[in-house]
């Protein structure tokens, strides 16, 4: 039976790593150096560009795990990461004696406990939303998108209904403000704190799909469920969970976006759409490595042209997005196994 579900999960053999996208993260680094005045300016930048990535990458992470699994188009992503925001802001304001404190190890528990519980309200949803709009519309990729859109005005309706309709503060807990110092150049603590989480979820993606039973189960049914059903697995019941991780992944995402915005708005899941679809674009639609690159092109770049031109750091991704497409009209690193 192992053997089997080997063979029809395994890459194809004798397939290389296509190192070339990799080489993408330093280039537009280093390219965008002679341009700022200072190398301590710059290391600023260049850290912020990475910590803003690894957050779209914990945001998109979801998107693309659901889009490369499950073949859904998911427009109503944005309503799990508003209400990831949200849950954390209730959470962290009920617990003020942690949230508050000088003590980083209090701060992490309260902002742990934030992202634990915007996780399972997300994945509870996530579960629901599946079950009500998703499932009725397996592979019609149109009504996906109209009744996911759909799913996600009524949702923020409901966020609404709950939190009200005004912005509301997240601010950061005390430890967790300012800055650390690399010679001249100050990189801030909830960045390099981003980082950590961003590197964390990426590698447990990563070892999930590739070393253990499940992720195996999942992509040999994503190649062949007819095979893995015949071996006694229910696949359905692997995919809602696939999609409930993703919905969990994008409250979390959630939490560390409002963070990093310092404030949330019902409407923040939508305003960040158009930058997940940019970023699983880039890096191939279902391609959990493409979309960690892609990531972190984005969030160099938004950092960048910020600083160096504002006026086009609005569109500035849309531009990369076509560039890549140009080079590599399916992705950095396409799905091609479906």
């Amino acid at each position: 039976m192992a053997q089997a579900l080997t063979q029809s999960a395994a890459p194809p053999a004798g397939k290389q790593i296509d190192w070339l996208p990799l080489a993408l993260v330093p280039a537009l680094a280093l390219a965008a150096l002679p341009f700022i005045d200072s190398t301590s300016t710059w290391i600023t930048l260049t850290a912020a560009g990475l910590a803003m990535g690894m957050i779209v990458f914990v945001i998109a992470s979801g998107l693309t795990l659901i889009f490369g699994l499950m073949d859904v188009l998911n427009f109503g992503h944005g309503v799990f990461i508003a209400l990831g925001a949200f849950v954390a802001v209730s959470v962290m304001g009920a617990m003020p004696e942690w949230s508050n404190a000088e003590s980083l190890l209090q701060n992490v528990g309260a902002l742990g406990a934030a992202m634990l519980v915007a996780m399972l309200v997300a994945g509870v949803l996530g579960a629901l939303f599946e079950r009500v709009l998703v499932r009725v519309v397996y592979g019609q990729h149109l009504k996906q998108i109209l009744i996911t859109m759909g799913g996600m005005v009524v949702g923020e309706e409901l966020i609404k209904v709950f939190w009200g309709p005004q912005q509301i503060p997240l601010p950061l807990p005390p430890a967790l403000r300012g800055s650390v110092f690399l010679g001249d150049a100050a990189i801030e603590k909830y960045r390099l704190m981003a980082v950590v989480v961003g590197l964390v979820v990426f590698a447990a993606l990563v070892l999930m799909l590739n070393r253990t039973k499940l992720g195996l189960l999942i992509r040999a049914g994503v190649q062949d469920r007819e095979m893995v059903e015949s071996l006694g697995y229910r696949i359905r019941r692997l995919f809602i969970g696939v999609f409930i991780a993703g919905s969990a992944l994008a409250g979390l995402g959630g939490v560390m976006w409002g963070l990093y915005q310092q404030n949330v708005i019902p409407q923040m899941g939508a305003q960040v759409n158009v930058l997940i679809f940019i970023v699983i674009i880039i890096g191939g639609l279902g391609s959990t490595a493409g979309c960690f690159l892609g990531a972190l092109l984005v969030g160099l770049l938004a950092n960048y042209t910020g600083f160096l031109a504002p006026k086009i750091a609005l569109f500035s991704n849309i531009l990369l997005m076509i560039a890549i497409l140009l080079w590599r009209p399916q992705g950095v690193y396409p799905v091609t196994s479906k």
